[in-house]
């Protein structure tokens, strides 16, 4: 493969960038900065559900958070729980789950483009949706569904809630906050409930000064039911099974039923009752039937969830080896025990079992991509790399399969071959942090410091500190070496973030002014 001379690569990321509104996030809430709106956010959208006669309920909500100022609440939180190392940010997961999460969006009016889809590091069934298309879901969840339509009718719920933006309606109902402490509240509460205790919730509660939320963000009757009936509407639409919501529903309020001691996080602040979930079987046979048959990708991805959250020393290759001696001997669980095997330093082992595998299902991604990665593993990366050129030329830009065979080229000795590779998924498919951050490993490794500095800014704008993002450019200016087709490229980053920090430091000291103005006339005009 020829290699990218820095000459050569021109002008890439002009193409395909990351958005300075995800820079604002957590940096802008703690700082105040979130009063500032980013260039390119409009207003907000109305969202009726597909096959819905559900009124129009954005322009309220708009009044309240702007399309901007809902990006960075949402944002912020992802930012905290990547800070937090809670995310599972493998490219297949995130890959498949984006996958769902965009037929579902698609149904909107909002379309699939505003929505983000994540899968949290955590066992417990639970899954949320913050302002800005945010959804988050736990591994928990994933592993308790027993269809691809049940995942489906949970995220399409929490799809709903965005998608009628029931957290600012929520605002609009309660005594007026600044943004500043709305995110602050957001984000504290939803972390507390992931892991930080119930102390840190409870202290969260006490700030809030007139937001009505206990635990999590707990949105009203009438939103559950609402994000149930736009929800299926998405879902149907979809292509998915529309009873796949309440058969999800129904399982989770059979746990709450049979044992007490054990209640899905999920129904702390989705309570489910007999009367909601025949009010969505009511729903659902409103539309034509879909069988909805399962993608093969499902059973492999619940078991890679199994395998990449598993907390303890459970031997989870001995468990999947059991399960197929006594009748299990399912894709599923054959894919399941060669990512076990594979994580447990057994890499060859793994082979033996995708070999074959691969073969009998060609068309499945996941299959050429953890055989190259298995074979690489054992020691074999001249047949991991073939494997990977295979996959590449029936997948082009398929981003696991991308990233995958870049990280094998890097093994390899090959970082040159593997920066060219990233760049070109980078400037056609919209990056994931863990890709940009890779792009920028590969830069490095191939001897191009500009483009490292460079990416690693963009790595930090997708995390949202733009400051250090700032710094990385200015590295990036003052590398050897560096083309003035780079030094252009590099210095237009730099002045768009400056200047983006420059007109938010602005309208803050604005807002600022304002609301202390209208806190002396408050106190003026006392009772």
């Amino acid at each position: 493969m020829e290699k990218l001379t820095p000459a050569r690569r021109g002008p890439i990321v002009m193409i395909r960038r990351l958005p300075l509104a995800l820079a604002v996030t957590a940096l802008a809430a703690a700082a105040g900065a979130a009063a500032d709106e980013p260039p390119s956010a409009q207003p907000i959208l109305s969202a009726p559900a597909a096959g819905s006669d559900l009124p129009d309920l954005g322009s309220p909500a708009a009044q309240v958070l702007s399309r901007g100022d809902e990006y960075r609440l949402g944002a912020m939180v992802a930012r905290e729980l990547r800070d937090q190392n809670a995310l599972l940010e493998d490219p297949e997961v995130s890959e498949y789950i984006n996958g769902i999460g965009q037929r579902l969006a698609s149904q909107s009016a909002m379309g699939g483009e505003y929505f983000h889809y994540f899968v949290i590091k955590d066992t417990t069934i639970n899954a949320f949706a913050v302002s800005g298309g945010f959804v988050f879901i736990n591994g928990g969840l994933v592993l308790a569904t027993s269809s691809e339509s049940e995942l489906a009718g949970v995220m399409a719920h929490e799809t709903a809630h965005i998608t009628q933006h029931h957290i600012a309606r929520m605002l609009a109902d309660q005594s007026k906050q600044s943004l500043t402490t709305v995110a602050t509240l957001i984000g504290a509460i939803l972390l507390g409930a992931l892991g930080g205790g119930g102390q840190a919730t409870e202290g969260a509660i006490a700030a809030a000064q007139g937001l009505a939320v206990q635990h999590q963000i707990n949105f009203t009757r009438d939103n559950e039911w609402e994000a149930d009936r736009v929800g299926i509407g998405y879902l149907a639409g979809a292509g998915f099974d529309p009873y796949g919501m309440g058969n999800m529903f129904e399982t989770m309020a059979r746990h709450e039923g049979l044992a007490a001691t054990y209640i899905p996080a999920m129904l702390i602040d989705h309570p489910v009752d007999s009367d909601r979930i025949a009010e969505q079987r009511a729903r659902a046979a409103q539309f034509p039937p879909r069988k909805g048959d399962d993608s093969q990708s499902y059973a492999l991805i619940r078991e890679r969830v199994r395998v990449l959250t598993a907390v303890g020393d459970v031997d989870l290759a001995v468990q999947y080896a059991q399960k197929i001696a006594h009748g299990g001997d399912n894709l599923g669980n054959r894919y399941g025990e060669a990512i076990a095997l594979m994580n447990s330093g057994q890499a060859g082992e793994a082979v033996k079992i995708l070999t074959p595998l691969l073969q009998e299902h060609e068309g499945l991604t996941l299959l050429h991509a953890a055989l190259g990665q298995a074979q690489a593993k054992a020691g074999h990366p001249d047949e991991a790399l073939r494997t990977f050129k295979r996959a590449a030329e029936l997948f082009p830009r398929n981003v696991p399969v991308t990233v995958r065979y870049a990280e094998t080229l890097m093994y390899a000795g090959r970082p040159a071959d593997a920066h060219t590779m990233l760049l070109d998924l980078f400037n056609n498919v919209p990056p994931t942090p863990d890709q940009i951050r890779l792009t920028a490993l590969a830069a490095s490794a191939a001897g191009d410091p500009g483009d490292a500095y460079y990416y690693m800014g963009e790595y930090q704008i997708s995390g949202g500190d733009l400051n250090l993002a700032v710094q990385q450019l200015q590295l990036a200016l003052a590398s050897p070496h560096i083309t003035q087709i780079q030094r252009e490229r590099y210095q237009a980053r730099l002045d768009e973030l400056r200047d983006y920090l420059a007109s938010t430091r602005k309208r803050q000291l604005a807002s600022d002014n304002q609301d202390q103005g209208q806190n002396q006339r408050r106190g003026g005009g006392g009772r």
